[in-house]
């Protein structure tokens, strides 16, 4: 009987096991049905306005095939793809441009301070979306839009041009969620005074070192997802700004920050340092300590909260798989509950008929021990025992 039992026990685990792997393989193929790899959207347009690309656009991903002196910033800065576009128009102008985008909006911000050249004037007052532009006299141009910046070179100058860039701007690829957020420390600079073309936003050593950075930039702490942002104000100095992940690691730098410029003395100007929580402030050049020092106490942290902008098409995605992942746990559970139940009978009832077949009991066991509950006192004896003492 012993033999008996642990065939069907070897039985049952076999079948469970069945259940498990149909469960899991049916909860995988599902999921490959609904993974879609979508091909990234070209950079640039075959025409806009009254602009046409004659021959395909040059494509890649390697910084240093696109500009390789500023490779290694590039780099810092997310750089994804670029491409490289050449158009005409019936007047015989010609516009060549090249687009650069990034892995985010804070990457293709730093890019936009890093390549725009001291000549260049904004065209923008503030920014708006993400999007800004500056020109050396309508001849070269930057714009910024979104994750892209555009580097642009027209032959023949014309009215228009700004609109038609702005057209351009319009038709690039666009990126929603996180990654669409613009930078929010250069919000943080007093607009009063501020030298817009002097405005530099770093993420990195290299091209920190490269914008002209008033700091070591081992000190800075770009190890530690440190952001700075510098600027000139007209009749003062330089202003810096630098925001660390957390208070603690903002402490520690600034120490460093102050120890680096009691080691300069009166070579780095009128110095004045101030830390709030994970922000860190330093004036620098030729400040009055007066103005220095309501420059520095007059910026502060503050938090942001927007709640009537839609949810970007990651969200919606994301909730997708959520429920199709539950749904598929709850199916697979539903199976295996219901295929636990129909095993239970199908195996309990075989084997009650078997003792039946057998003469025995369908629903005792010589092996089982019974627990009396009742209170009674009462010798607890096997089945085999009870029928030999009737005999």
């Amino acid at each position: 009987m012993v033999n008996v039992n642990f065939k069907f026990r070897m039985l049952v685990r076999y079948v469970l096991l069945l259940c498990l792997v149909w469960g899991a393989a049916s909860v995988l193929g599902q999921d490959a049905k609904t993974m879609l790899v979508m091909p990234q959207a070209p950079l640039l347009p075959q025409h806009f306005g009254a602009w046409q690309m004659n021959e395909p656009a040059t494509t890649g991903n390697d910084a240093a095939a696109l500009d390789a002196a500023n490779a290694a910033s590039l780099k810092e800065f997310g750089i994804d793809r670029f491409a490289v576009g050449k158009y005409t128009q019936a007047n015989g102008g010609v516009l060549e441009v090249k687009a650069l985008q990034f892995g985010d909006a804070t990457g293709a911000y730093s890019a936009f301070t890093y390549l725009r050249r001291p000549e260049m004037k904004n065209l923008s007052a503030a920014r708006k979306g993400g999007s800004e532009m500056a020109s050396t006299g309508g001849k070269d141009f930057l714009v910024l839009s979104g994750t892209t910046v555009l580097r642009a070179s027209v032959s023949s100058v014309k009215s228009t041009t700004v609109d038609e860039l702005k057209q351009l701007a319009s038709t690039l690829p666009k990126v929603g969620g996180p990654k669409g957020l613009s930078p929010l420390l250069p919000t943080y600079l007093p607009v009063k005074g501020l030298q817009a073309d002097s405005l530099r936003y770093a993420l990195g050593p290299m091209s920190y070192q490269a914008m002209g950075g008033v700091l070591p930039p081992g000190i800075v702490g770009f190890d530690k997802a440190a952001e700075v942002v510098t600027a000139k104000y007209a009749g003062q100095g330089t202003l810096t700004l630098l925001l660390f992940p957390t208070p603690q690691i903002a402490a520690e730098h600034g120490r460093a920050i102050e120890a680096e410029m009691n080691r300069q003395g009166g070579a780095a100007g009128t110095v004045k340092l101030r830390r709030e929580g994970p922000l860190v402030l330093l004036t620098t050049g030729a400040w009055g300590a007066a103005e220095a020092k309501k420059m520095v106490e007059g910026i502060h942290l503050r938090n942001e909260l927007t709640w009537n902008k839609p949810m970007p098409l990651q969200f919606h995605t994301e909730v997708l798989k959520t429920y199709s992942l539950l749904t598929s746990i709850a199916i697979f559970c539903g199976f295996g509950a219901l295929a636990a139940v129909i095993l239970g009978l199908f195996l309990g009832g075989g084997r009650a008929a078997i003792r039946v077949l057998q003469g025995k009991p369908a629903a005792s066991e010589p092996e089982f021990l019974r627990i009396d509950l009742s209170g009674r006192t009462a010798r607890i004896h096997s089945e085999g025992s009870e029928a030999e003492a009737q005999r």
